[in-house]
């Protein structure tokens, strides 16, 4: 970024080891900086069961966007493992590219797991954040980071080409309705996951604006994994092993926690001796002797587990969860409704597709849009009188595709 002009102004205070240190934990908080809090709406939540200084409308994280949308500088750059650029922005009413894991090195990042991180730009509009990209990726592919390898870029890194005021004409951009949109009841759930009235309201108005631009709106599309009948092969049902402990990961993937124990003691490693810690393990002691001084406020229970894992002895379960975290996000999930349908883009509300499309590494463009109450559960105090809070909507593709996406 510096090569290409740009100021660096600050480091931006973001969530704790990119909140993969205890549930629990509320975005945007560490221990060394404290809350940050939405420029929306920038109140304490009210509310007994959460009154510990936590934000009243969320943040996002793990990243920051509270300094670009506060208008304190004009971009930031983000990292995310799943969600953790995309969240953020849509949090605070920003434009943010997350990109194909590789398209920008991965090399230096302190990672949860290297086979989901990447970092991204957070502006305030679509043409920023590809100006970014462009200066983010590498011009050859970087010798500390393989996956360069993956994606070729645009000649000169130039994104801002691919920025046409006609470019949904004949755009093909599919809307996965089953849980997305339309509440879905997850096979051994109680509650249903999809859209309340306010943000279906915003999604149905932004999907007329792009067919009064052109595109071709397919509706709905199936994902194959989300209407899979069998618990063992739907990706809802399939979620992320944090904290659950040794015995009790047999319906959950345990990706992030084993790459968590590999990742970040190499990270540590490559520092040298420089490194205040030589493990995860010295970490986490060093955060238990200084408990007084605040390090614990919300524990460390994903750590613990994390450092739990043996790196040797798990890899064959990292690597069948591994496997299936690619077959049902990938394979029978973005893949398949892609192409099956011909698709340029899904388009999935604010960051709600952040999950689906991380595990494979795929890119996704979030565009800031509409507004819809705070209106959490269990509701806010009579009288609070809470401040409405952004819902952007988002564009997602296969790998490599940032340029159709832009």
């Amino acid at each position: 970024l510096r090569d290409a002009g740009a100021i660096i102004i600050a480091k931006a205070g973001m969530s704790e080891l990119a909140n993969w240190m205890a549930t629990g934990m509320p975005g945007d908080y560490n221990a060394a900086g404290g809350q940050g809090y939405n420029p929306f709406d920038p109140r304490k939540d009210p509310r007994d069961a959460t009154f510990d200084g936590r934000p009243v409308m969320q943040t996002g994280g793990s990243s920051s966007g509270i300094g670009t949308s506060a208008n304190l500088w004009a971009a930031n750059v983000g990292t995310e493992t799943s969600g953790s650029i995309l969240s953020p922005s849509n949090a605070t009413m920003l434009a943010a590219v997350k990109p194909t894991v590789g398209r920008v090195s991965r090399w230096g990042i302190i990672p949860v797991t290297l086979d989901q991180d990447t970092a991204g730009p957070m502006a305030k509009s679509v043409s920023d954040v590809a100006i970014m990209l462009g200066a983010m990726e590498s011009p050859k592919p970087d010798p500390n980071d393989p996956a360069t390898l993956k994606c070729t870029p645009p000649p000169n890194r130039d994104y801002t080409t691919f920025l046409k005021a006609d470019g949904l004409k004949g755009a093909r951009i599919g809307i996965p309705r089953a849980s997305y949109y339309d509440p879905v009841t997850v096979p051994g759930a109680t509650q249903p996951r999809g859209l309340n009235p306010e943000q279906a309201k915003v999604m149905a108005d932004a999907i007329e604006i792009l067919k009064k631009q052109g595109a071709i709106i397919v509706d709905p599309v199936v994902i194959p994994s989300i209407a899979e009948k069998d618990p063992k092969q739907n990706f809802l049902v399939w979620g992320q092993c944090r904290s659950e402990g040794r015995g009790a990961d047999e319906n959950c993937s345990i990706v992030l926690e084993y790459g968590m124990k590999r990742d970040f003691n190499t990270w540590l490693a490559s520092l040298g001796p420089s490194s205040p810690f030589k493990s995860l393990t010295e970490l986490r002691s060093w955060n238990t002797a200084h408990a007084k001084a605040n390090t614990l406020k919300y524990g460390q229970a994903t750590l613990d587990s994390s450092d739990a894992r043996d790196v040797v002895g798990d890899r064959a379960k990292y690597e069948a969860d591994r496997a299936k975290d690619i077959l049902l996000a990938g394979t029978n999930g973005i893949d398949a409704a892609m192409k099956t349908n011909n698709l340029d883009a899904l388009l999935f509300p604010a960051a709600n597709g952040a999950a689906i499309a991380a595990k494979p590494g795929y890119p996704t463009v979030l565009v800031p849009f509409g507004m819809v109450p705070n209106a959490p559960n269990p509701p806010l105090p009579a009288g609070f009188n809470a401040k409405p809070q952004p819902f952007g909507v988002s564009f997602t593709g296969m790998a490599c595709s940032e340029p159709k996406l832009l």
